[in-house]
């Protein structure tokens, strides 16, 4: 038994070696890609992570400052939560760089399929990059800068003191006991020219002294240059992926991604009654079903995209199917549609959704990413995502009219402008319930919904810990809001497979 497990500890401490040798930092440009074979099973999973990981990013690098102790702190937590590299371990973290490492490729094939997808991940994978370098020891931060070939070199006390009166002129903000404390490094003049050309660094015989608050913008930049035209390459060798039938359907899932909870069985089915909706669309509605269940009241009939998108979103604040057939057909008769002709054509492709006919699969509501990735509205639509699909001119006079503050207006207005979708939302939820912060990403319109009637019916007090300078969030003056910890749990695999035979029901308008 000893010998036996002698021999085991020999050939783990060998295999540790050969770990060590093949993640030797914790954190990386991702150069070379990942050669080694993992199951289906592994791959997704990898990648739902990551994706989670991504979607924190992105939306604690609005709610809070970048480098802020708040916003260090959540990051951590969430890359803990997830087994992710979180701190420069010497050498027992090897599953989490490996993790890291695969996961940040997986969704580099599944992100480069358009722009705005690598515009998107680029961006997310930059503001993890600049946290996690920013962690480093010093030490490790020189062994880093020296694993991706950036010859940065920490210059010495005595030189700095020798040049402590030219970098304290040189580099805004800083005094000479900024100095002191500061480390400086000296980098060659073509990786520091954004910042020459902004004179905000000394330079000396053909060299840039950049602090360390500066260093990681370089690091940052040099990544981006790289990781850029990988995804350029990536997309190129795209048909070749395409062909595979095992991965094809899981890239594009995850692109269009929601990694939150199902929404198709709700524990409230028939708790709302119809007279209810008009109220609750006001209250409680995100604003992109608020809009349809408008046009629909003004026009007494919804396009079959309309139709798709509202119907299941009814279907999952707990309308019954007896009750979305007398919802949907009161309002189409009172236009022009006749009773016969509803119930031969329209009250199948209802009865479909349910799972009652066809192939009686119970169809899942529209997640955020589906309505901002897929179908865009055209002329005489209503559906898709307002924050996405509406001109912002057209916007602004929406949330005028809803009566949201100037000061929203223009908050939501800048995080459309950065394609920030789903925090516009966001804010529009914080608006109109009245709260500084949310407490959660919100991805889903049915999770708008019921985190909304949470609050409102008491079921959560507000929460208003939030307050950064220069991201303060700021009050609006509808309802009150809620607060949700609503963990993601699974991908929805069949969602995309679930359509296919639903649209086909929904196509006559």
């Amino acid at each position: 038994m000893e010998f036996s497990s002698g021999r085991a500890r020999l050939r783990q401490a060998r295999l540790a070696g050969d770990r060590r040798e093949l993640y030797p930092h914790s954190l990386q440009f991702y150069l070379e890609p990942p050669t080694e074979s993992i199951s289906l099973v592994e791959f997704e999973s990898f990648a739902v992570d990551r994706l989670k990981l991504l979607k924190v990013v992105e939306n604690l690098g609005v709610s809070y400052v970048r480098g802020s102790e708040s916003y260090k702190n959540k990051l951590q937590s969430e890359l803990r939560r997830l087994k992710f590299p979180y701190k420069a371990l010497a050498e027992d973290d090897y599953e989490a760089r490996r993790k890291d490492h695969i996961s940040h490729f997986i969704l580099r094939l599944a992100y480069c399929q358009s722009e705005d997808l690598r515009r998107w991940f680029l961006q997310q994978e930059m503001d993890l990059l600049r946290y996690r370098f920013n962690e480093l020891t010093e030490n490790l931060r020189q062994k880093f800068l020296e694993y991706v070939n950036l010859s940065f070199e920490a210059i010495s006390e005595d030189v700095k003191n020798e040049l402590a009166n030219e970098l304290c002129a040189s580099t805004p903000g800083f005094n000479m006991s900024k100095v002191k404390e500061q480390m400086f490094y000296k980098v060659g003049l073509a990786d520091a020219v954004d910042l020459f050309r902004a004179r905000r660094v000394f330079i000396k015989d053909g060299f840039a002294y950049v602090p360390l608050k500066e260093i990681d913008a370089i690091v940052s930049n040099n990544y981006r240059t790289k990781l850029s035209k990988a995804l350029a390459l990536t997309a190129r060798s795209l048909p070749s992926i395409q062909s595979d039938e095992r991965l094809q359907p899981l890239l594009n899932h995850l692109s269009h991604s929601y990694v939150g909870p199902d929404y198709s069985v709700q524990k409230n089915t028939g708790k709302i009654s119809l007279e209810q909706i008009d109220t609750l669309s006001v209250k409680s509605f995100p604003l992109c079903m608020r809009q349809l269940h408008k046009a629909l009241r003004d026009n007494h009939h919804l396009r079959h995209g309309g139709r798709m998108q509202y119907g299941l979103f009814l279907k999952g604040i707990g309308l019954t199917l007896e009750q979305a057939l007398e919802f949907w057909k009161k309002e189409f008769i009172r236009g022009k549609v006749d009773a016969d002709k509803f119930d031969k054509g329209y009250a199948y492709s209802i009865r479909h959704s349910y799972g009652k006919e066809g192939k009686r699969t119970d169809y899942t509501p529209y997640s955020c990413m589906k309505i901002i990735m897929s179908n865009p509205p055209s002329q005489g639509d209503y559906h898709g995502c307002p924050f996405r699909h509406t001109d912002p001119e057209l916007l602004k006079q929406k949330l005028q009219a809803y009566k949201i503050p100037p000061s929203g207006i223009t908050q939501i207005l800048e995080l459309v402008k950065g394609m920030h979708y789903q925090l516009a939302c966001q804010k529009y939820f914080e608006l109109t319930h009245e709260v500084d912060d949310i407490g959660f990403s919100l991805n889903h319109p049915n999770q708008y919904f019921t985190e909304s009637q949470r609050l409102l019916s008491g079921g959560r007090e507000q929460k208003k810990e939030l307050s950064n300078a220069g991201n303060s969030q700021q009050k609006g003056n509808s309802q009150e809001s809620m607060n949700s910890n609503s963990t993601p749990t699974s991908s929805n695999k069949t969602a995309d497979a679930e359509l296919e035979g639903l649209e086909a029901y929904f196509t006559e308008d």
